[in-house]
């Protein structure tokens, strides 16, 4: 085992950020309505829906990442993001790949994410 300390894949990665376009219902930016992503960061998409800024762009990238895709990436608003971003999932941390995942990765020249990228524990099956 080794000494570092993990640092999760996606803290240097970003690629699902700066690959897809993020739309939601627009009540996710009403605060009335139980919503928590920040209205001024998103833009209308049709009469229903609204999607990150940026993500609608031919080369996406989301208002809220702050990254160098493959070196270090966070998002800015982490804890107010919306549903479709908590819903994409870096594969193999809970024991399965994950198409988008893979998909973004693939698009930034990245490697995609392996069982031996997770600790033991973590819900990746256990590396042979």
């Amino acid at each position: 085992m080794s000494d570092t300390p993990f640092v999760h894949p996606c803290l240097s990665c970003g690629a699902c950020c700066a690959t897809f376009r993020v739309s939601m219902h627009w009540s996710e930016t009403d605060p009335n309505l139980g919503g928590v992503v920040p209205a001024e960061l998103t833009e209308p998409l049709d009469a229903h829906q609204v999607c990150m800024r940026g993500t609608w762009a031919k080369a996406p990238r989301c208002i809220a990442l702050d990254a160098v895709i493959g070196q270090y990436s966070r998002c800015t608003i982490h804890a107010q993001r919306p549903q479709a971003c908590r819903l994409v999932q870096a594969s193999w941390e809970f024991g399965r790949a994950d198409a988008q995942c893979d998909k973004a990765r693939a698009v930034h020249g990245l490697k995609p994410l392996t069982p031996q990228d997770w600790p033991p524990g973590t819900g990746a099956p256990a590396a042979d």
